[in-house]
């Protein structure tokens, strides 16, 4: 039995451990950041907080502009390649469940994350919650704060300002060019770019900077109704009740497929949430799961994934260390040229997917370009269908009712970790091969999540200001 009680007040500012005090950096030596995610925005505000200027650069717009971009997905199926779900203010983290558990605990100190986001606006609930999450409807809101303290404090924040190409002097990066021409120099570069950001690999690949590919996930995305994981996880045979959360879930399976053992697992579980089109440009289907901070959706989303690894590349070993990344793309193709050319998504029921069966009907859906029903089969790679079948089949094992056609699988859930990796120095953070250019969080390969990302954006701003920064 779980009681919830509410005490009105507010929390003791003697519990925020962290006392931080932001500088005037109007005329202070600048660092350049290269996107404005949770990675960007955190080595911003820690550049800041040590009197250095940060000058961020991001591709896409600020939330609210935003915002139109993604009706435009979602109800004219139009894809902006610039200002999506991934490419924008807060990047990806700004329209996700807005979870801000992280097992990387040995990257930073967690806490204070998390109580730089309450003194910004976050809920102070995340300070004491198990598995504090912020919601999506109120991440836009947080994200633009952050943005403001960086502004006010003497920082520059610049939208629709996209990186075509670095400045290099011998083994020494000085600065970067945009799309419009102009160049900026900088004592140092973070690249905090994200995941899908494919045009920044291509560069670095193009101008012979090292980096490699890496292993990842890919799969589908599983939606039930609420109601019914309730029923599973409660034991209750009608709905959840007034006091309990939306409940979610957590599996994992070692399949074995064609000789090999692989991990099968859920991925960014959304309770009470929403399926969202996650493509980064036309011609491809990609999808991710959100939540609103109350969860109240009548749907519960979970991506399901196979681990991918290097050697699941041979086919496109031309392209060299940016193999994974057209492994993945192609994926992505197949599933938006047979789901119709749109933002429409490859669907069955999950259990005529275990079963090889086109569904000749599909159920309601929180994604909102619609279904098409098919066969996965032609979406997938092989070894990827058949993890997933083995993994379903586990999974209903262990959760009684899982595995029903009261469910459907939507692809493709392709994004769960960047295809490449950009390499550093453990304990410098600095590229292997480039000085002062410093790969961050998702989109180098060391982090996942917002919690992650923004610790290693800190960790990125205090290496580029102990190597480089003259004060």
């Amino acid at each position: 039995m779980r009681v919830q009680v509410e005490i009105a007040g507010t929390l003791d500012a003697g519990l925020l451990k962290n006392k931080i005090e932001y500088k005037n950096v109007t005329n202070a030596p600048h660092v350049i950041i290269v996107g404005a995610g949770p990675a960007g925005l955190f080595a911003a505000l820690r550049l800041i907080e040590a009197g250095v200027k940060p000058i961020v650069l991001e591709r896409g717009k600020d939330v609210q502009a935003r915002r139109r971009d993604l009706a435009a997905i979602n109800k004219h199926q139009t894809v902006n390649p610039e200002s999506n779900y991934c490419f924008g203010e807060g990047g990806a983290g700004t329209y996700s469940d807005g979870k801000l558990y992280t097992r990387s605990k040995k990257r930073g100190d967690i806490n204070r994350i998390l109580e730089i986001l309450v003194t910004h606006g976050a809920s102070e609930e995340i300070l004491f919650d198990a598995h504090p999450h912020i919601g999506t409807n109120k991440l836009p809101r947080l994200v633009s704060a952050l943005r403001e303290r960086i502004i006010e404090n003497g920082g520059e924040v610049h939208f629709n300002t996209k990186v075509t190409d670095l400045l290099l002097q011998d083994d020494e990066v000085q600065g970067v060019v945009l799309a419009s021409g102009e160049k900026i120099k900088g004592y140092g570069v973070i690249l905090a770019t994200g995941h899908s950001a494919r045009d920044i690999y291509e560069l670095l690949h193009r101008k012979k900077i090292v980096i490699e590919a890496k292993p990842f996930a890919l799969g589908v995305r599983v939606e039930h109704q609420q109601r019914l994981i309730d029923q599973v996880q409660y034991h209750c045979k009608t709905d959840r009740g007034l006091y309990l959360p939306a409940s979610s879930y957590a599996l994992v399976h070692q399949a074995h497929i064609h000789g090999k053992e692989r991990g099968v697992f859920s991925f960014c579980m959304c309770p009470g949430g929403f399926i969202v089109p996650a493509a980064t440009a036309p011609g491809e289907v990609v999808v991710n799961g959100m939540s609103p901070s109350r969860r109240d959706s009548e749907f519960a989303n979970s991506g399901i994934v196979v681990a991918v690894d290097v050697n699941d590349f041979k086919d496109f070993e031309k392209y060299g260390p940016l193999a994974g990344m057209y492994f993945q793309a192609l994926v992505e193709k197949k599933a938006c040229a047979l789901a119709g050319g749109t933002q429409a998504a490859p669907a069955q029921k999950l259990v005529d997917f275990t079963n090889g069966k086109v569904s000749e009907t599909l159920l309601n859906t929180s994604y909102q370009p619609g279904l098409a029903s098919i066969d996965l089969r032609e979406v997938l790679p092989p070894f990827i269908y058949d993890g997933l079948k083995q993994g379903f089949k586990a999974f209903g094992k262990k959760m009684k009712g899982y595995l029903t056609n009261e469910a459907q699988v939507v692809g493709v859930e392709s994004r769960t970790s960047a295809p490449v990796r950009i390499p550093r120095d453990k304990e410098t953070l600095e590229h292997i091969q480039v000085k002062k250019l410093f790969p961050c969080a998702e989109g180098a390969g060391y982090a996942g999540g917002i919690v992650s990302a923004a610790m290693d954006g800190e960790r990125c701003a205090e290496a580029v200001i102990k190597m480089y920064v003259k004060k």
